[in-house]
């Protein structure tokens, strides 16, 4: 949008182009803020879900913790290893677009699964520890989802906010400045015209005297 070596328009085919470039700078700008609001709106509610998850993600994981020392406490830590499922946990993201900003969304958790010959935790601590992990992992994902969410989106908020302030405090008063002086220029123009002919319509002195 830079202005550096442009040539001003001038006449009318210049107010022409001038007024629709106003007008295509003024919608851009009224675009570009309904965007600005769609992805700060949506950033606060990203935010605020990371910062629900992330205190989930906290406590599951104390809890874990607390009930994990106990059950090694009970069982030793033989009875920790043996109780431990093979099957990994599965995290799938979803993914969404705003604006054309492209950010996860979602975060499917799926437990891990264990096989009929695996042993379940052999003491309640343990088990309770495990059902805190799992609430924790699924917490954590939920986590980094959001989170991730609200800064892709903060950064294109940053450059939109950027491309209305451009607009709005350079672009579009510039050509308002230029219009302005076409449209000067062509009311001056016009005047004159106009004093030309009324000067040529008027009759001219009649006999003698008013012959050369």
């Amino acid at each position: 949008m830079s202005g550096h070596g442009r040539r001003a328009p001038t006449g009318r085919a210049g107010r022409l182009r001038l007024r629709r470039s106003l007008t295509a700078a003024r919608r851009g700008a009224d675009l570009l803020e309904r965007k600005l609001r769609l992805l700060l709106e949506r950033e606060r509610t990203a935010r605020r879900a990371a910062e629900e998850a992330g205190r989930v993600w906290r406590d599951r994981l104390a809890d874990g913790d607390g009930w994990l020392v106990r059950g090694v406490l009970l069982g030793g830590e033989r009875a920790l290893a043996e109780a431990v499922p093979a099957d990994p946990a599965h995290v799938e993201v979803g993914w969404e677009a705003l604006m054309g900003v492209r950010h996860p969304a979602t975060a499917a958790w799926t437990a891990p699964v264990r096989s009929a010959a695996e042993r379940t935790p052999p003491n309640t601590a343990l088990a309770h520890a495990e059902t805190a992990y799992r609430a924790a992992v699924r917490a954590a994902a939920e986590h980094a989802v959001h989170r991730t969410a609200a800064e892709l989106l903060a950064a294109e908020a940053a450059r939109t906010r950027q491309r209305v302030r451009a607009l709005r405090r350079h672009w579009i008063p510039r050509l308002e400045h230029e219009l302005a002086v076409v449209e000067l220029a062509l009311e001056e123009a016009e005047q004159e015209e106009a004093v030309r002919r009324s000067w040529a319509a008027a009759p001219g002195p009649a006999g003698p005297a008013g012959r050369s």
